[in-house]
């Protein structure tokens, strides 16, 4: 602290400490709020900047899912959604995955499915890639995940092709709609 603070702090505890005297506090009791005014003086901006600031700040069951993750740990965390489901899940390499990050289920239903943690709405150009290469990884069914939402341009396209949208709030759904999407069509006899 500075200097000039440290006075300033001296001076109201010793305000504070004779104000007490002055209206009939005892000695003891005086000295006593002479010494502690100045430290709750110090304190109380920094207590009540911290109350504020937790007040606003979301808890852990509060935060969106995918906020605080990388991207990797972002699709890692979509595989164990899809896991506990109760299908298969395979993870694409990093490059040359034409757009897949993930291949869940069994064959012939199985979902390719593209995450993207971001800080902004996705764009069409997550549901091209995943459209695109899911025929390249022997899906019949596409998905785009992402922490965030998705934007007109890509909606559109989505609905054209049939690719299933999960945006933020939908995340708490996203293992109903896997096994939707994964599981087996029923035979006709």
């Amino acid at each position: 602290m500075t200097r000039l603070r440290w006075k300033l702090y001296a001076a109201f505890g010793l305000a504070v400490g004779a104000t007490a005297y002055l209206i009939g506090a005892g000695l003891t009791v005086s000295v006593l709020l002479a010494v502690l005014a100045p430290i709750v003086a110090s304190a109380a901006p920094r207590f009540f900047v911290a109350t504020v600031v937790g007040a606003a700040t979301p808890g852990g069951d509060e935060r969106a899912a995918g906020d605080d993750m990388s991207g990797t740990e972002f699709e890692d965390y979509i595989a164990g959604i899809a896991r506990s489901a109760g299908v298969p899940v395979i993870m694409t390499a990093v490059t040359g995955d034409w757009g897949v990050d993930l291949i869940i289920g069994h064959r012939p239903n199985r979902l390719a499915v593209q995450c993207k943690r971001r800080s902004r709405p996705v764009g069409a150009s997550a549901v091209q890639e995943v459209v695109a290469g899911a025929p390249m990884q022997d899906c019949t069914a596409t998905m785009v995940v992402t922490n965030n939402e998705f934007t007109p341009a890509a909606r559109k396209l989505a609905e054209r092709h049939g690719c299933e949208l999960v945006g933020g709030a939908d995340l708490p759904r996203l293992r109903s709609t896997i096994r939707r999407l994964t599981q087996s069509e029923p035979t006709s006899q």
